[in-house]
């Protein structure tokens, strides 16, 4: 079985990947896996520098295939906030329950019709050897006036999705990869993996 390293600590972002990877025979390891696993600083200004940034750090360090994700929420009231900063918006803490309570805050005058939103993700996948591709996703929609659903995590349960009338967290975790952006990024990388592998 070949492993596939993903460069993250976040346990909803880990669960997405095995969904996606364990079926086809991959063995997928995260950095919770690792003894004293770095934390890469992500300086880049976009999603794709972040990824590639941690995605070579972690591939240097361990010698093996590894994929980082770097994603997030782009607001159109807010100017593309949070952006980069999604997971740390309201503090350093990543606290998801505070995040949303900003965006809320932030929006709180905001009508519907300018509320328009969308979930941003950039893959990259660092091959000893061979050099590092990208691979991105988008899924559009809005945020919502309060909080619904239990699935998911991040900004999920404020992400509306018009086409289903309902918001991602309300969504299965099946129906989610169908259409999210990481399921979006996910489906390019898994062609792209057969040529690069």
């Amino acid at each position: 079985m070949r492993n596939l390293l993903i460069a993250t600590k976040n346990e909803g972002k880990v669960k997405e990947f095995k969904r996606r990877f364990e079926s086809a025979g991959l063995e997928v390891k995260s950095l919770l896996d690792l003894d004293e696993a770095p934390d890469v600083a992500e300086t880049g200004s976009t999603f794709a520098e972040n990824a590639v940034l941690k995605a070579e750090a972690i591939m240097r360090l361990t010698n093996q295939i590894v994929i980082a994700d770097d994603s997030g929420l782009v607001v159109d009231a807010l100017d593309g906030d949070p952006g980069v900063y999604s997971a740390r918006y309201a503090g350093p803490e990543k606290d998801d329950q505070a995040n949303i309570d900003k965006v809320l805050t932030e929006l709180k005058d905001i009508p519907k019709e300018r509320r328009t939103a969308s979930f941003q993700c950039l893959l990259a996948v660092a091959i000893p050897g061979k050099g590092t591709e990208v691979f991105s996703g988008t899924c559009m929609g809005s945020i919502a006036f309060e909080r619904s659903g239990d699935f998911g995590f991040g900004y999920d349960p404020i992400f509306y999705l018009p086409t289903h009338g309902k918001t991602m967290a309300e969504l299965s975790p099946e129906e989610k990869d169908a259409i999210s952006h990481r399921g979006q990024a996910l489906d390019r990388l898994e062609e792209g993996l057969k040529t690069l592998l």
